[in-house]
């Protein structure tokens, strides 16, 4: 029963808390209302909830089926009358970003992050938005963490996140527990967005939005940005 707990607590509090709503706050508040990329995170959530709900059954029994009176598109009358839940999206065979692929990502920010916590303790920055991150990288992990390209930033939930080489880190890069990779964090030098709070080089780029971002003026008054993976 204490190993069933613990791997729901975690599964709370770890990928959930720590990872997967952390990041995806931002397309929760900025994007547009019905855009693909929120409307697949609600999605996302949705699958979750499901799955979670039942899982929590058997041992927060009252709270389980408080919630599964309140869930869309509900199966049976009672989360108790309810069948285990598989209705999982397959990520295909051979896609690069697998589930191992995540997990490496998972520690990877959490490396960032102490950096980011020892820069906010002296002093060096505020939120992590107002940071840039360099990432200098073995030959393997920078192609790895390209994949996500300018979406890298809203993984770390800073004002940039650049990849370089490890050959050119410079001799402030600090050594991660992560093999082949070393990184720095500095403050932003730029302005700061009003409605997203990132720190970016195009703010006030637009007459008529002096203070946001190219991306908020984007999903703003515009067509709305694509997020693809974060």
């Amino acid at each position: 029963f204490h190993t069933i707990y613990q791997k729901l607590h975690n599964f709370c509090t770890v990928e959930m808390g720590s990872f997967y709503l952390d990041v995806i706050k931002d397309r929760q508040y900025t994007m547009q209302t019905d855009s693909l990329a929120r409307r697949s995170a609600q999605t996302a959530m949705y699958y979750i909830l499901q799955a979670l709900v039942r899982w929590l059954a058997p041992i927060l029994s009252f709270t389980a089926e408080e919630i599964w009176q309140h869930l869309p598109d509900k199966s049976a009358k009672s989360v108790f009358l309810s069948t285990w839940y598989d209705n999982f999206v397959q990520i295909p065979a051979g896609h690069p970003m697998q589930q191992n692929y995540w997990r490496k990502l998972m520690q990877i920010r959490d490396a960032v992050n102490r950096e980011l916590e020892k820069a906010r303790n002296d002093g060096q920055i505020g939120s992590a938005l107002g940071a840039d991150v360099t990432l200098y990288c073995e030959p393997e992990l920078l192609k790895e963490l390209e994949l996500l390209g300018d979406e890298l930033r809203f993984v770390f939930i800073t004002a940039t996140a650049t990849l370089a080489a490890i050959d050119s880190r410079p001799g402030t890069a600090v050594a991660t527990e992560i093999d082949g990779l070393w990184l720095t964090v500095a403050a932003s030098t730029q302005k700061k967005c009003i409605r997203c709070w990132h720190y970016r080089v195009d703010v006030g780029s637009n007459k008529e939005h002096p203070e946001l971002c190219s991306r908020c003026v984007t999903n703003v008054a515009g067509a709305g940005e694509e997020r693809l993976y974060a």
